[in-house]
């Protein structure tokens, strides 16, 4: 008798671990599925932002005039808030971003912008939309993004 009470003690911790290994295995998948779906999304909002930013560019140097536009971005990806900026050096403008809050060390993806452009301006998801502006100062085209909320 006492053979069986241990063998089915043995069978018993065995299941407990393969199932907790399972969940764990579901658990991992999930989230690897999630994350991807959401970095997918993120690089979705930066290339349309982007791609208005470069219709703007092109109309103002056509038109030599001033442009604004209104863009209203999803307020999260998933259950995450995101952030993006428009950042240039001498020679490269592009627009960078990132999940969760802003930081110089965690830009995720870069989305480079044609030309030598001057840009300015961040966007901070959940706080309106996006106010994209483009003009000419000078010879160098500016575009600048900001937040339509006061914060």
């Amino acid at each position: 008798m006492p053979a069986t009470a241990v063998s089915q003690f043995y069978t018993f911790a065995a299941l407990t671990l393969v199932s907790s290994i399972l969940i764990c295995a579901f658990n991992l998948y999930t989230t690897t599925l999630r994350t991807t779906i959401e970095l997918e999304q993120l690089k979705n909002v930066l290339s349309s932002v982007a791609a208005t930013g470069n219709e703007l560019l092109t109309t103002v140097i056509v038109a030599n005039s001033t442009l604004k536009t209104v863009i209203q971005p999803p307020s999260r990806i998933g259950n995450k808030q995101y952030w993006m900026r428009l950042t240039n050096d001498s020679s490269h403008a592009w627009l960078e971003g990132s999940l969760g809050q802003i930081c110089d060390n965690a830009v995720m993806y870069k989305v480079f912008l044609p030309g030598k452009i001057l840009v300015s301006g961040h966007y901070v998801s959940g706080y309106g939309a996006i106010i994209m502006e483009c003009y000419m100062d000078g010879l160098t085209q500016q575009l600048n993004i900001r937040s339509s909320s006061p914060n």
